[in-house]
């Protein structure tokens, strides 16, 4: 006999919500790459702006938010290349402006694989 009950899906909270689109945000704006100074304005007007757009979120969830949003930034292991200056947030490595939907950067991250698979 079965012990399972029928779940009804469950739906996403307006936190959940919130917090994917922050971290959509945070990789389409290369705010990764930025400086930290950089990093906390950016995470200060984007929160203010989910703040608007998800208004039933209370100041506590929005503080989490922006707790969440800066450690993300700073990712326990650093992926880049050590000595590598951070690059501003509207800027790419080569100094030109970032494109929004991210195919320059994935373009510039394929083209440094294959320089360094080639170097080994």
């Amino acid at each position: 006999m079965s012990r399972t009950k029928e779940r009804k899906p469950s739906r996403p909270t307006e936190m959940d919500d919130a917090r994917n689109e922050l971290f959509s945000h945070i990789h389409r704006c290369a705010v990764l790459r930025a400086t930290e100074d950089q990093q906390v304005d950016w995470m200060k007007d984007t929160v203010e702006f989910l703040g608007e757009r998800f208004p039933s979120l209370g100041e506590a969830e929005l503080k989490e938010l922006h707790d969440i949003g800066l450690r993300f930034c700073r990712p326990v292991i650093v992926n880049g290349v050590q000595g590598e200056e951070p690059v501003h947030a509207d800027e790419d490595a080569d100094g030109s402006e970032t494109d929004i939907d991210g195919d320059a950067d994935m373009d510039v991250h394929a083209e440094s694989l294959a320089e360094e698979a080639t170097a080994a």
